[in-house]
């Protein structure tokens, strides 16, 4: 049997790993799967459709998986879907997506910190690290490994890249290539994420490229379709490289410069 608080409200039709905890005064719906290991400290509320994967840990007073803010809500069953071993910290609130049958997700090994907001229908990637009240709009897509500061608020449709980094107090609208230090309001992309790139194993030689895929980028004043170009005609080719310009390739808001 889970370890369930007195206080706790659990429906009875929830289903609840037979090692998770849930804590004092949590209440869990009638829709919910918890995983093995997950541990509801207090004051949690997870309803509608909504699953949290094993060994999560979920602090006071956040709210997961309940109705989008999104006025184009017409019923059915949209959904939250978190992954294995995340964190997420005091009055995170995460909500479930707009239509009928899609989710809003988080994968694994995410660090979510306090006051955070993801709203309907957002995508957050594995080992993605988001700062004291950061807060992401509808549709927002983040990337494996990125991380975003404190206090940031990224528009709707935005995508972040992986293994990119927002500085604390940014405002993103337009899309984040990965592997970038961006920062400011407005946002600018500065370098690239030097100790991120580094800290994932990315080899010296490969670094190197990233470098000079910057400068092309931001340096030489050419449209994004001459900067693709020259990524193809000039940088070695590897996974980053691949992944950077498919990136660029597929952005309908633009990047940011």
């Amino acid at each position: 049997m889970a370890d369930i608080h007195p206080t706790a409200v659990v429906a009875p039709t929830a289903v609840v790993a037979p090692d998770a905890v849930i804590g004092p005064f949590c209440v869990v719906g009638p829709e919910v799967t918890i995983g093995a290991g997950t541990r509801l400290i207090s004051h949690v509320v997870v309803d509608g459709f909504t699953l949290i994967g094993s060994g999560c840990t979920v602090y006071p007073f956040a709210s997961l998986g309940l109705q989008t803010q999104d006025l184009k809500f017409k019923g059915g069953r949209p959904g939250v879907r978190i992954g294995d071993h995340v964190t997420i910290r005091e009055s995170v609130t995460i909500h479930a997506a707009t239509f009928d049958g899609d989710l809003t997700t988080v994968g694994n090994h995410c660090h979510i910190m306090a006051y955070v907001h993801i709203a309907h229908d957002c995508h957050v990637g594995n080992r993605v690290i988001m700062a004291n009240a950061a807060t992401l709009a509808g549709h927002v897509i983040v990337e494996d490994q990125c991380i975003i500061g404190g206090l940031s608020g990224v528009h709707q449709f935005v995508r972040l890249g992986r293994l990119s980094i927002i500085g604390g107090c940014s405002k993103a609208v337009k899309d984040v290539p990965p592997f970038m230090m961006a920062d400011g309001n407005p946002l600018s992309v500065h370098t690239i994420n030097k100790l991120g790139i580094e800290r994932a194993g990315i080899n010296d030689e490969t670094q190197l490229s990233l470098r000079r895929a910057y400068k092309i980028i931001y340096r030489q004043n050419l449209t994004l379709d001459r900067a693709i170009q020259a990524l193809r005609d000039t940088l070695p080719e590897s996974p980053e490289r691949a992944h950077l310009i498919a990136f660029l390739e597929a952005s309908d808001r633009g990047i940011t410069r």
